[in-house]
């Protein structure tokens, strides 16, 4: 059960910074909940009253971390980015399903980029690495489904399969998408040196509680990762 991510050791080049709690939740055996509040609205609303005193810092981090791969931050920004941008434009974020919903809230509400993923679709471990510009990413283009691959030296997050996240948290991809709350579900929050570290276990404890409001009875497995000197170090432990 316990399956957690792979980071590569060209990944600690990159961000030497670089700090990630994965979650995988098993909601198998699980009820079904509802959220009690409007998370997506409440964050929405803290993000227009200014967001967390270290986001904007955290943001130029991770356009930092973009750049040093050859992304364009202004273009292609990290999945947190494009989500304030959204939010500063329109005032609000449409729903898309509970769990989305969820971390996405969580991502609005700490300035940090979450991934939400089918832990079912996946075919051996995710792993965060540098593509080689061959990997199968899973995509819609025009509303027409495609398969293209990310461009050589592009952080991905990918399986055995293929990519399922393309320039490290910018885009996921549709083949691991998450659209329901049940099976195993996997998500991972990452963070840079702006972010304190007490507040990436306070944006976990948000995920895992409205996890647990959405799937009652469901096991919540936690990973810490970091890099260090090129390479990877973690710890897990069981939360729920």
């Amino acid at each position: 059960m316990l399956d957690f991510p792979l980071i590569d050791e060209e990944i600690a080049e990159i961000a030497p910074d670089f700090r990630a709690i994965s979650i995988l939740v098993d909601a198998q055996d699980s009820a079904r909940g509802v959220m009690a509040r409007d998370v997506l609205g409440e964050a929405c609303d803290f993000v227009r009253a200014g967001g967390p005193a270290w986001g904007e810092a955290h943001l130029a981090n991770w356009a930092e971390a973009y750049v040093r791969f050859g992304a364009k931050p202004n273009r292609t920004p990290c999945s947190a980015q494009a989500l304030k941008k959204r939010v500063e434009k329109d005032g609000r974020i449409p729903p898309i399903n509970p769990v989305v919903d969820l971390y996405n809230a969580v991502s609005l509400r700490f300035a940090i980029p979450i991934g939400g993923e089918n832990f079912d679709a996946y075919v051996g471990k995710p792993r965060l690495t540098i593509a080689v510009g061959t990997e199968s990413f899973h995509t819609v283009l025009n509303g027409e489904a495609v398969v293209e691959s990310p461009s050589k030296g592009e952080v991905i997050w990918r399986d055995d399969l293929g990519a399922t996240c393309r320039r490290w948290n910018w885009r996921q991809g549709t083949r691991t998408r998450l659209e329901t709350v049940g099976g195993r579900m996997w998500f991972i929050l990452e963070s840079l040196a702006a972010m304190p570290e007490e507040a990436l276990e306070q944006a976990a404890k948000m995920l895992v509680s409205g996890l647990k409001e959405l799937a009652p009875g469901c096991k919540v497995y936690k990973q810490e990762i970091t890099t260090a000197k090129g390479s990877a170090a973690s710890s897990d432990m069981r939360v729920g």
